[in-house]
């Protein structure tokens, strides 16, 4: 057991307000685990849940649901104490049609923790250990604690159904949008263009080698000469720009496969007529399956990805306003996190 009664956590206090302070240990209910936190990376939800425009968190909150960290005390199942672990933060319901028929990603009540409950940012979380995903010995924490969107861009890839050889398009540079690109070359795409407004992440998307849309050309003008004016056999939208679902059919090829990874934050336009003529296939993205968990571990351990490439920037809990405001202006690093440890402030 930890020796103190209370710890540091970052509180959401309501729209734009988050403070660090003393709080009680976390209730550890029969058969659960404690975790003790590593890194907890910042997401476009939590963005949305600081700015106050989520429609479920309710304040005081702890956020965080990409967590990374070890058990300090183990449940009545799982990890055993000492382990590093990640988090599959996904809460489900267990009696919509989705969860029976075994898709509890997709639960009509679908909740997460650090949103309807308590997460990550914090020094420790008590969580139910279904939900702990060990990570091998030896593994970065820092790296681990990008398992979940990692998860997201899993699924993506999986769901599209891309071929080996596919000429890939990603629209969007954000974590997301490389991590999926990163997915998409592993698993056998012959190239893949990203095409990102920011000329900072249009770099770092340069530097790990993939194809990029100069500043001033559009994706359908890149693509064209790449694949004799036919398109992208797989699109990935992760930048949910109503400007983006304009050009989704157009750039993607007859029968080819349009994944939405990123949430739209409103109803936007998109060419229905091009999608029969073209007999294109559209899916959407939730998040993801204990399997792309899984997987996506599987990738950070071996090295696969080259994620050590991956910018990330760690602020301290008591640096928690700076590491939202790193985390909106977005412009020096991929994944903003945020740490309880002693020395592991990079900013």
């Amino acid at each position: 057991m930890t020796p103190q009664n209370d710890m540091t956590a970052a509180i959401w206090k309501g729209a734009d307000a988050v403070e660090t302070q003393r709080v009680p240990l976390p209730a550890i209910p029969e058969g659960w685990a404690l975790v003790r936190m590593a890194f907890n990376g910042i997401c476009g939800t939590d963005l949305s849940i600081f700015h106050g425009k989520h429609p479920r968190a309710q304040a005081p909150l702890v956020m965080g649901h990409e967590m990374s960290g070890w058990v300090e005390q183990a449940g009545a199942s799982g990890p055993a104490a000492g382990a590093l672990v990640v988090v599959e933060p996904l809460l489900s319901c267990g009696d919509c049609k989705s969860c029976r028929d075994g898709n509890a990603h997709v639960c009509r009540r679908l909740g997460l923790y650090g949103i309807d409950t308590p997460g990550g940012m914090a020094e420790y979380v008590a969580l139910p250990p279904e939900v702990l995903h060990e990570v091998p010995a030896g593994v970065d924490p820092r790296t681990a604690s990008l398992a979940e969107p990692l998860a997201v861009a899993v699924h993506a890839v999986a769901l599209s159904g891309m071929e080996q050889g596919d000429t890939v398009a990603v629209y969007g540079a954000g974590p997301i949008g490389v991590l999926t690109a990163l997915v998409a070359r592993h698993e056998g795409a012959g190239q893949v263009v990203i095409t990102e407004p920011s000329p900072w992440r249009r770099s770092v998307a340069e530097a790990m080698g993939f194809t990029v849309v100069p500043e001033g050309s559009t994706m359908a003008e890149t693509l064209a000469p790449l694949t004799d004016g036919e398109g992208a056999d797989t699109t990935f939208d992760t930048a949910a720009h109503p400007s983006v679902a304009a050009q989704l059919t157009e750039v993607t090829r007859v029968l080819g496969r349009i994944v939405v990874v990123g949430v739209y934050k409103s109803p936007a336009p998109i060419d229905l007529q091009a999608v029969c003529f073209k007999e294109q296939t559209m899916a959407g993205v939730r998040v993801y399956t204990t399997e792309n968990v899984t997987r996506a571990i599987e990738l950070i351990s071996s090295g696969a990805l080259g994620l050590e490439k991956f910018p990330t920037k760690t602020f301290s809990l008591d640096q928690i306003s700076a590491a939202f405001d790193a985390a909106t202006s977005g412009q020096d690093c991929l994944k903003v996190l945020v740490s309880p440890l002693p020395g592991e402030a990079t900013a």
